[in-house]
């Protein structure tokens, strides 16, 4: 995992006091298979949300958030009941997903084919692409990436988006699946010039963007994809409902009006 300096601590203390906040109004954390956890029953839907500025943050003394509205507004048109965990690593809770601690993991996850032969992808909630954060004043375009170590969450599927492109280009790229840290704090790191390159969904750097303008999210890495949130491959009944709520919820002026007041889609 990486080790930041000073300069780089201050924002990503800040970001973990946050996510403590986080976690205090919305769950218990859960820090391994026994202990914290505490899921709802019945009925109530038990989400893994992951904390970044599109999934769930914490403006004010009010929770925010592209995916935390919208789930909460799909499912409350629906009258299901939902628990909410924050967590900061992606690839911990996908385990939980498997594991049956988690109904549905809602993240910055694009919908490919690697990840759609593990889970069941809800109906897409909106369109996105993964692009490149750079530090680096050598990296214009894709192929510039030849032989440069990009960072990811671990667990994304950015790290196979990589892998295919290092082939599309004819070049090594070196991918660095940090389980240490979610897509907002490996903006920061590169940001700071801790790491040179990380890749993260482009609404998530957007929002980013505007406190680190000199930071190039120009390189895009992927093309458009749909964004869907994740369930497991057995839990076909439940997810049949979500879509179907999904689905009426994206013919509304709440959802157009969601879109618009979090940026998504410009």
């Amino acid at each position: 995992m990486i080790k930041p300096s000073l300069k780089i601590l201050v924002p990503l203390l800040v970001a973990a006091i946050a996510a403590m906040f986080l976690l205090r109004e919305c769950s218990t954390q859960v820090r391994d298979n026994t202990r914290g956890f505490n899921p709802g029953n019945g009925d109530t839907i038990n989400v893994a949300i992951e904390y970044s500025p599109l999934s769930l943050y914490r403006y004010d003394d009010t929770l925010g958030g592209f995916n935390y509205d919208m789930l909460r507004m799909v499912l409350a048109r629906e009258g299901m009941k939902l628990k909410f965990y924050p967590v900061a690593s992606l690839d911990w809770a996908l385990d939980g997903l498997e594991n049956g601690k988690f109904d549905i993991v809602v993240a910055d996850i694009p919908v490919t084919s690697g990840f759609k032969e593990k889970y069941r992808f809800t109906e897409p909630v909106h369109l996105d692409r993964q692009i490149l954060v750079s530090n680096d004043t050598t990296v214009h375009s894709q192929l510039d990436l030849a032989r440069k170590t990009v960072y990811v969450p671990s667990g994304s599927p950015a790290a196979d988006r990589l892998r295919n492109l290092s082939h599309e280009i004819g070049d090594t790229i070196y991918v660095v699946e940090d389980s240490g840290y979610g897509a907002e704090q490996l903006f920061m790191l590169t940001a700071a010039g801790e790491i040179p390159l990380a890749v993260v969904n482009r609404a998530t750097a957007v929002r980013l963007a505007a406190d680190y303008p000199d930071t190039d999210i120009s390189t895009p890495i992927s093309f458009t994809q749909f964004q869907s949130w994740v369930m497991s491959r057995d839990s076909t009944a439940r997810a049949d409902s979500i879509d179907a709520a999904i689905t009426r919820f994206k013919n509304t002026q709440e959802y157009r009006t969601l879109l618009r007041r979090y940026g998504i889609g410009e």
